[in-house]
């Protein structure tokens, strides 16, 4: 990953459909289109990729959040357990539908430990959220047995994993509903754009139905199409669809590129005796878009990412102090800054964030290092840059 690395020919073809044909909207102005309908054929090639009945695309991977919870029913009050370790855009969908994040510890898989999810189970929990961050998954079999144990909903946020499969199933195809991001800076990528998968009818209806100001999309003249409820404006342009159609087409050859980029890495890694990996579960498939592993301490770590960045290593991530990714550093969020006024219970219900203890979690960020697999590397630049890797660690008294 990046997709945006190895655009070419394929990408400006289907990019060069819409722009002939002028229609830069997903629906409507079928007498214009000459027969491209970009979001359709991506959403159709997207159920075969993810072996998922329903497609629904949207704007971003925060759309995708957000409508996957809106149209199984998660709204005001409703509690979702969701990682410590996580991006922002997983706290944000859940508070702009006015549900309650509640956030937990992970383990060593870097997402949900599911000992922690069973405990913050109250009467208000509606969905736990599993987000496979940086390419990989956490113990399924596990949550989805607690899910099924309460009642509860499965989403899966695998905005970071398209390419990931567990036990033969691609990751977001395993819960109620799947969630994928299409960013600048994915696998696969639009610019910008998002999807929700779901093999459930009704919630795959909503989809359409919600992420399009709630217009039910029967018949073909769209002013007269009726509201069945509310919705809002979540849809995915042409542009940004026949970018991702082209993008998808070419998925395996970019699994393979990261696979065999990652496991130059890795094995060089693997040379020193403590330089530990992510776990990933039994019958579980990374997508091979972050190498992820563990060194002794928080120290060490500190000091081999400053030792990276030193020698030109890019994209490795320390997710301890980083802004973005971990519950440490969410201060907007445990203070609750926000423009417009928050519900008193989900102040009371957050109050807790600056106090809650994420040791466990500490535990595992604090020492993790999460290097990205970037497809333009030669197989030559990434045995240099294992190299370099392998030094750092070794000179950081290790």
């Amino acid at each position: 990953m990046p997709g945006f690395e190895l655009f070419g020919n394929a990408e400006r073809k289907e990019v060069n459909d819409v722009l002939d044909n002028g229609v830069l909207m997903r629906y409507g102005f079928d007498g214009m289109r000459n027969g491209h309908w970009k979001s359709k054929e991506l959403e159709a090639t997207l159920q075969q990729t993810l072996k998922s009945k329903h497609v629904q695309l949207v704007s971003s991977g925060t759309a995708a959040v957000t409508v996957a919870l809106a149209v199984a029913g998660v709204g005001a009050g409703d509690e979702v357990i969701i990682p410590a370790f996580t991006f922002v855009a997983s706290f944000e969908a859940i508070l702009a539908l006015g549900a309650i994040p509640v956030l937990v510890d992970i383990d060593d898989t870097l997402t949900l430990d599911p000992k922690a999810v069973e405990k913050a189970i109250t009467s208000k929990t509606k969905a736990v959220m599993v987000v496979q961050m940086c390419g990989s998954m956490g113990d399924m079999d596990a949550l989805q047995k607690i899910c099924n144990k309460h009642s509860l909903l499965l989403i899966e946020d695998a905005c970071q994993a398209i390419g990931g499969t567990y036990k033969g199933k691609p990751l977001g195809s395993i819960g109620d509903l799947g969630c994928f991001s299409f960013d600048f800076v994915k696998t696969i990528t639009c610019g910008e754009g998002g999807a929700v998968i779901t093999n459930n009818e009704a919630y795959y209806i909503n989809a359409d139905h919600y992420s399009d100001h709630g217009h039910d999309h029967i018949g073909n003249d769209r002013g007269a199409e009726t509201h069945p409820f509310l919705g809002y404006n979540f849809r995915i342009s042409e542009l940004h669809a026949a970018v991702g159609l082209a993008q998808v087409k070419r998925l395996p050859d970019f699994l393979a590129i990261q696979k065999r980029n990652y496991t130059i890495l890795r094995e060089a890694l693997s040379a020193i005796p403590e330089v530990t990996f992510r776990t990933v579960p039994d019958g579980g498939e990374e997508s091979y878009a972050f190498l992820n592993f563990f060194l002794p301490s928080l120290e060490i770590a500190q000091k081999v990412s400053k030792g990276f960045k030193e020698q030109g290593v890019d994209g490795c991530f320390h997710y301890f102090d980083n802004n973005w990714h971990y519950i440490r550093k969410w201060d907007h969020l445990k203070e609750l800054k926000s423009l417009y006024p928050i519900s008193e219970e989900i102040k009371k219900n957050l109050e807790n964030l600056t106090t809650k203890d994420f040791s466990q979690s500490d535990h595992f960020i604090g020492r993790n290092l999460s290097c990205l697999i970037k497809l333009s590397w030669t197989e030559d630049e990434v045995k240099q840059r294992a190299e370099k890797m392998v030094s750092v660690i070794k000179q950081s008294n290790i």
